[in-house]
This record gives structure tokens, C-alpha cells and sequence, in this order.
């Protein structure tokens, strides 16, 4: 096999290697897929604007995030489920992201627990996707174990009430595989038996507030952030209440289809919280040009999902540290030509 030399191409490959309702789950969106195709799109609309005679001698690409430094802006996003990509899991993941100098993010779907992911990987860098369930005391569990186990910060996710309408899964017939675990989530519910993602969410709260939220900050001993922000009134609210920063997310164009492309969501969250908070943004990043229009827009970094699960669907662990080495060598030769010796020098001056 021929290494691939970008994100496109291990996607291609991993369209390959993977049974087709797995690649529905994880590359499908909502309904007609609208907002899973302009997250990526929205991107093509923008243009850089490279400004010379900059001194780009020495270019860096590290950065910081709730006060720790990163070897780039970009964290591995949380997505469910990397057991049924490769038998590496999240173990994997983490150490791809360990290897990367970045951060990983494991979602409550997970097929590993977060004290095992620790454990795997003890030197990794640990955040942690939290659902809010009808059952509080599950939830909380969950996130205990979270915080025992060494994860730095909590991202809970408030844009899915219940899952969209996936069609593709409706199509291909999809079902988790008999053998495949979510052991934290099962353990924590009581259940004989691994839950369904359908059964997930019919154990999410739909009924949860701000109030919700400013609860769960002053009970949690590490930063919470609100992932599944879509306006700039809800993040200032969100900052008001607590919450560290927020992720600009439309849930990778899996929940509400016709909703905003998350980087034309960004700017007027950036402009209003993003001098108090940390502001980042997941979806549609395919390029490392991608992460330096995010920049420019005024995220302080952005989370990758589905590129960092095309690596591990094709190769493991080593396919997902690849993916990120890529993005960051995409990363490093353009703020070289963008003239911006470091991510915090991208700003509004280099958008046309």
C-alpha cells in the first residue's frame, strides 16, 4: 500500500477496508446530509490572504489550551465506537495523540473505559466527552472516573438531546457488532449488555438547563467546556455560567440537518467570548489550511474527528499518528507561507 500523503487519501482507504454500514456510522450525517457536506465546503468559500516580509525563519506550531501547551492547534476530537475501527481502539487513539504532543478527547461511547485508557497510556493527554444521562448518578460515575483516572478537563456535549436521524444507518441496516463493549457506560447503567447507540440516547436528558450547567462546574474539581455551541448568545451564557470556553460544533452534521457550517458559526462566537475563554471548533477540517482559517476566524484551536479515525480505521495507531503528522506539517509550511510565525499570529488580517 501506498502511504497516503493526506487526509483524503486515508479516507479513500479507509472506505476500503471498512464494512459498509460501519463506514455509514461513521462518515453519515443527518437526514439529507446538507450540513455534513458544507462543514467541509464552507471551507473551500474562504481564502487566505499570506502577508510577506514577515520573518518566518524560525515558524512554530505549538500553542496552548487551558493554559498547557500543545504541539499544534489541533486536539483529537471525541467520536464513539473506535473498536469497531481497528483493535487498537482508544488506546490507540491516545497514543497517537501522545505521539502527536496533543490532546485526546474520549467520548462516553467509548470501547474502552477512561481508567483504562490511562492506564494504556498513562503519559497521554486525557480530556473527557461527557453526556448528561437521565440518571445523574450514572453520570456522574462517569465522570469520577474520568477525573480519578487523570483527564484534565470535561466537555460536555448539549447539542444531542436525542440522535438525529441517520439515514444511512436506516439503509445499511447498521448495528453495533455482538462483540463490541461501551463498559463504562454499560457497568454504570446496570445493564446485562452493552446498550445500542439508539439506547444511549434515550438515556440522555433532554431536559437539561443552564442551571444544569453551572451545577456541574461548581461540582467539577477540572474545567468544564460546553461542546455543541451554535450561537454567540449561548457561548457568552455558557461563560457566564461557568464553563471554561465552548467548542463551536454542529456534531459533525449528525444532529439537526440545514444548521449553519461550524466555520461560519465561529466568528461571531469568537468575537464575543473569545478574549475571556477558550473558543474551539470541530468539523470539516480536512487540511491544515483549514486549521489556519479557523485561527484567523479566532478559534484558539480545533478538534479533528473522522481524520484521526480514517488513520486508525486503515493502520492502527501508527495510521491515526500519521494523520495528525500530517496536519501538522500541513500546518507549519502554511503559516510559513501565510507569514505568521506561530498560530497566534493568524488573525483577520490574513482572510480576504
Amino acid at each position: 500500500m501506498t502511504t497516503p500523503v493526506n487526509v483524503a487519501e486515508y479516507e479513500a482507504l479507509a472506505a476500503e477496508v471498512l464494512e459498509a454500514g460501519l463506514l455509514g456510522y461513521y462518515a453519515g450525517g443527518a437526514a439529507d446530509e446538507r450540513t455534513l457536506r458544507e462543514n467541509v465546503e464552507a471551507f473551500a468559500r474562504r481564502r487566505l490572504l499570506p502577508r510577506v516580509l514577515v520573518d518566518v525563519g524560525s515558524v512554530d506550531t505549538r500553542t496552548t489550551v487551558l493554559g498547557a501547551e500543545i504541539s499544534m492547534p489541533v486536539l483529537v476530537a471525541p467520536t464513539a465506537l473506535h473498536g469497531m475501527a481497528h483493535a487498537d481502539a482508544e488506546p490507540g487513539m491516545a497514543r497517537a495523540a501522545a505521539e502527536a504532543g496533543t490532546i485526546f478527547c474520549l467520548s462516553s461511547l467509548a470501547t474502552t473505559r477512561p481508567s483504562s485508557v490511562a492506564a494504556a497510556v498513562p503519559d497521554a493527554r486525557k480530556w473527557f466527552q461527557l453526556y448528561v444521562l437521565k440518571d445523574r448518578a450514572v453520570s456522574r460515575a462517569l465522570l469520577d472516573e474520568a477525573v480519578e483516572s487523570g483527564f484534565e478537563a470535561i466537555l460536555l456535549t448539549v447539542d444531542a438531546p436525542r440522535a438525529g436521524r441517520r439515514e444511512r444507518d436506516l439503509r445499511t441496516g447498521f448495528a453495533v457488532p455482538e462483540d463490541i463493549d461501551m463498559p463504562a457506560v454499560r457497568e454504570a447503567v446496570g445493564a446485562p449488555r452493552c446498550p445500542t447507540p439508539a439506547e444511549f440516547f434515550e438515556l440522555v436528558d433532554p431536559t437539561l438547563t443552564w442551571a444544569d450547567l453551572e451545577r456541574l462546574v461548581d461540582e467539577s474539581p477540572i474545567p468544564v467546556l460546553l461542546k455543541g455551541v451554535h450561537a454567540a448568545d449561548d457561548a457568552r451564557r455558557a461563560v457566564d455560567h461557568g464553563a471554561a470556553g465552548v467548542i463551536v460544533s454542529n456534531h459533525g452534521g449528525r444532529q439537526l440537518d440545514g444548521v449553519p457550517a461550524t466555520i461560519d458559526m465561529l466568528g461571531p462566537i469568537a468575537a464575543e467570548i473569545g478574549e475571556e475563554a477558550l473558543v474551539l471548533m470541530d468539523g470539516g477540517i480536512r487540511r491544515g489550511t483549514d486549521v489556519l482559517v479557523a485561527l484567523a476566524l479566532g478559534a484558539h484551536a480545533v478538534l479533528v474527528g473522522r481524520p484521526a479515525l480514517w488513520g486508525l480505521s486503515v493502520a492502527g495507531a501508527d495510521g491515526a499518528a500519521h494523520v495528525l503528522e500530517l496536519l501538522r506539517e500541513e500546518i507549519r509550511l502554511g503559516l510559513t507561507l501565510l507569514g505568521a510565525p506561530t498560530p497566534a499570529d493568524v488573525g483577520p488580517k490574513h482572510l480576504l
